[in-house]
């Protein structure tokens, strides 16, 4: 269950959410903790700074009735603010008493006091455990006199750090209750995404055990997942029918191979049990032999050279090829099944180009383009060679009458073993495309149901 998707996801995508949270509380418990600080420290100023005007007022006033020491209700006001009072330095009149705490002037900056400074500083109060942190705030009887001594306005910093350590807690309930909210989202969408995936692996492992005809899920949206279905689903179909093809394949050669076979056995045993005596009869008897053992060789031929163009095990040699010439030689091969078929077969070789390349395999893929138009092309129809050189490309169409070939078969004719009416090998056309690309060149195919086909191969001019 750990090694699964559907619990890796939803715990890295937690994983990254509490580090991040972590890092978030850190840094906004740093943030709040310098915050409360600096508020304190504004607010203890604005205390020291009322409360030492209030102090030299009643200081004076007790001055001027002869009261002492001036009315100062200390307690109240710590136990009104939360804060500790204290006073630095002597009474503002000789007889009065301050009316507060006393601390020693070493507890303060007492030349910074008679500067007129206000400060700012951290300490442990007489009788206190705790560390406070202060504000001293000089005290005049009048505006430009020498400071006779010092209001001290102090917090315990344990009350700070309490404001901190509730925060603290507020965030860590928050990110607590986050987690587990994010938990239950991450564990369900996590299983919304591995669910197509699972359902995927399962149709991997029935295609890894020969089933082709495996039922691939349709996904919706244009997400990478379903992407990844759509592409499985067309390599299931491709594979599919590539086992097919396969199947029809060894039935198609197994067929070719069993007719000439037949033929040459049968002639075979005429011929050594005598019943062909007569010449005539040994020389037709022999004729089919040759003709069915060149039949056999064709088809070996074929398949050996799709072998070697699959693996690119083959070679291509680099020689002047005159087009016109060698597409004379391709033409002439299918003269006589022209008269016979009375099939109209025309050839336009005006154009003369002689380019770098192998004339060999040149005149293979020519022959094989031409033996596929007149398997198609009915008796009385019209087969077209055509001949011509432009923009540095040299261009050869074979045109036919035949059926024509619809839209959704135009790439699936080059593949091998594939045949529309299932007769034949299905070996020609693969084997003529693929040594167009191997010369640098390709074929083109124009064609729709009805109105026959065009297939030009188009050969570089200059060297292949």
């Amino acid at each position: 269950m750990f090694r699964s998707l559907r619990f890796r996801l939803p715990a890295l995508f937690l994983a990254g959410i509490a580090l991040t949270g972590v890092v978030s509380t850190g840094i906004a418990f740093g943030l709040f903790r310098n915050y409360t600080e600096g508020q304190a420290r504004k607010e203890l100023r604005r205390e020291a700074a009322g409360l030492t005007q209030l102090y030299a007022e009643q200081a004076l006033k007790a001055q001027e009735r002869g009261t002492a020491p001036p009315f100062f209700a200390a307690k109240k006001l710590e136990r009104a603010s939360g804060n500790k009072l204290f006073y630095v330095g002597v009474p503002p009149f000789s007889g009065q008493e301050s009316g507060l705490r006393r601390l020693p002037q070493s507890a303060v900056d007492w030349p910074a006091i008679q500067a007129g400074k206000t400060l700012e500083f951290n300490f442990v109060p007489p009788g206190e455990k705790r560390k406070f942190l202060a504000v001293a705030h000089p005290l005049y009887l009048q505006k430009n006199s020498q400071p006779f001594g010092a209001l001290v306005v102090a917090t315990a910093q344990t009350q700070l750090s309490d404001q901190v350590v509730r925060l603290l807690e507020r965030l860590a309930i928050a990110l607590l209750v986050g987690l587990l909210v994010t938990a239950g989202l991450a564990w369900y969408l996590s299983g919304r995404i591995t669910k197509p995936v699972r359902r995927l692996a399962k149709a991997a492992d029935e295609v890894a055990e020969g089933r082709y005809d495996v039922a691939v899920p349709h996904l919706p949206g244009r997400d990478e997942i379903a992407d990844l279905a759509d592409s499985f689903r067309q390599m299931a179909e491709r594979l599919s029918e590539a086992e097919e093809l396969e199947r029809n394949f060894l039935m198609t050669v197994s067929h070719e191979l069993r007719t000439p076979l037949t033929a040459i056995r049968g002639h075979v045993e005429a011929l050594r049990e005598g019943l062909a005596d007569d010449p005539d009869a040994r020389i037709a008897s022999l004729d089919v032999i040759s003709a069915e053992a060149g039949r056999l060789e064709r088809l070996v031929g074929d398949v050996l050279d799709l072998a070697k163009l699959d693996t690119r095990r083959f070679t291509v040699l680099r020689e002047e090829v005159d087009m016109a010439r060698l597409l004379e030689r391709a033409y002439a091969a299918f003269g006589e099944e022209a008269k016979r078929r009375d099939i109209e077969y025309r050839h336009d070789l005006a154009a003369q180009p002689v380019i770098v390349s192998d004339g060999d395999r040149v005149l293979q893929i020519i022959s094989n383009l031409l033996a596929n138009a007149f398997r198609w092309t009915p008796d009385g129809g019209r087969v077209d060679l055509r001949l011509r050189a432009d923009d540095g490309v040299v261009r050869v169409a074979v045109e036919d009458t035949g059926p024509g070939i619809g839209l959704d078969e135009h790439e699936r004719i080059f593949r091998p073993f594939w045949t529309h009416d299932g007769k034949g090998t299905g070996l020609g056309l693969a084997i003529a495309r693929e040594l167009a690309l191997a010369l640098g060149g390709r074929i083109e195919l124009d064609s729709e149901i009805g109105r026959g086909s065009r297939f030009e191969l188009v050969l570089p001019a200059g060297s292949s």
